[in-house]
């Protein structure tokens, strides 16, 4: 496996997150192979769900996925500056007043979510391709039924919505959202249809529809609770700085929220909660030395973070050692739950101040 690399901070002492695109591609695959006959598109917004949309988005276009979905106008006219010419770039949020020139400038598709973005974009360029959202239970964005009905004449290429329940296969709600899509599409009997994203894919092929619209699985997030065939994609690694040796009874960090319940060995890592380290993993997470785990004890500080190293010889931890933070033992799933959030969070929160190093398998 080759290794592109790209460092974002400067000095050797940072942490490293590490970027597997052969797995962001061999996820898309999985996802593509699993929809199809519908095609396989990718979402990435948030700069990739924060792993580097530079360097995902060519991945994946050399792949073959030819549709991209992002949330907002810079990111559509970055990712069209990027991939070029050839694939289909939809903008979830649809164009702010004014914004409409750009859209016909780069060829972007907007989605429009209601009934003012859809005759603002009427009056600008009706013949141009928009997607229209329509809102079937999730009450975030898209049009409702009767607006849905209302609108003005348009060159409508796909309709999508958006499922809320979808993580959770026994809910209700997604047969209803789905029966609801299935009535409203009829609006627009020749344009694409989507509906499932990472979560839905799996609820089986009847949400399938035209074309679906994998993000957070693209990056490692199991989108169920069954045999899945995602593969992590990112390896977070921070050294250690320095190690220390306190006393029982010892206060640990800011608020002494820790204390040492016996003669304690402390490794103190460069990575703390302005590189998007949740804070709420103080005494809770953990970093790991192979296959050992060393507990984070006492509060995540802004530029670092304290490991019980007390199981680990003294002579393989020091300053230099790189540790996981997320990596083979503990995934992104796995580190949201203990910080009490989801992978979605997580991943969006790293920070750039990392090293960044990315292999194209």
């Amino acid at each position: 496996m080759g290794a592109l690399q790209r460092t974002e901070t400067a000095g050797t002492g940072a942490a490293m997150l590490t970027v597997d695109l052969g797995a962001v591609v061999a996820n898309w695959r999985a996802l593509a192979a699993r929809a199809a006959p519908a095609e396989c598109a990718a979402v990435v917004k948030a700069d990739a769900y924060g792993l580097g949309a530079a360097e995902v988005a060519p991945a994946l276009a050399r792949a073959g996925c030819r549709t991209f979905f992002v949330a907002l106008t810079g990111e559509g006219v970055a990712l069209r500056r990027l991939l070029g010419g050839g694939p289909e770039i939809f903008i979830l949020h649809g164009p702010a007043p004014g914004e409409e020139p750009m859209f016909a400038a780069h060829a972007l598709v907007p989605v429009l979510n209601c009934a003012a973005q859809a005759h603002a974009w009427a009056a600008y360029a009706a013949e141009l391709p928009a997607a229209v959202q329509v809102d079937t239970g999730m009450a975030r964005l898209g049009l409702p039924p009767a607006e849905a009905a209302g609108l003005p004449h348009l060159h409508v290429t796909l309709v999508l919505s958006h499922l809320a329940c979808a993580d959770d296969p026994a809910d209700p709600a997604n047969a209803a959202q789905l029966a609801a899509f299935r009535a409203l599409r009829q609006l627009w009997p020749d344009a694409r249809a989507s509906l499932a994203a990472s979560f839905g894919i799996f609820l089986g092929p009847e949400y399938h529809f035209d074309l679906v619209r994998p993000g957070a699985a693209l990056y490692g997030i199991v989108p169920t609770a069954g045999p899945h065939p995602i593969r992590g994609v990112l390896r977070l690694r921070a050294p250690v700085i320095q190690t220390r040796r306190v006393p029982a009874g010892a206060g640990i960090g800011y608020g002494q929220t820790w204390r040492a319940p016996g003669p304690t060995r402390l490794a103190t890592l460069g990575i703390g909660y302005a590189d998007g380290l949740p804070r709420s993993l103080s005494n809770r997470g953990g970093a790991w030395l192979g296959e050992r785990r060393l507990p984070i004890v006492g509060r995540i500080s802004m530029d670092s973070v304290i490991v019980d190293a007390s199981a680990v010889p003294q002579a393989v931890l020091a300053p230099g050692t790189p540790l996981d933070l997320i990596g083979p033992m503990a995934g992104v799933d796995a580190v949201a739950e203990a910080a009490g959030t989801v992978g979605y969070e997580l991943l969006t929160r790293l920070g750039g101040r990392f090293a960044r190093r990315y292999l194209d398998g």
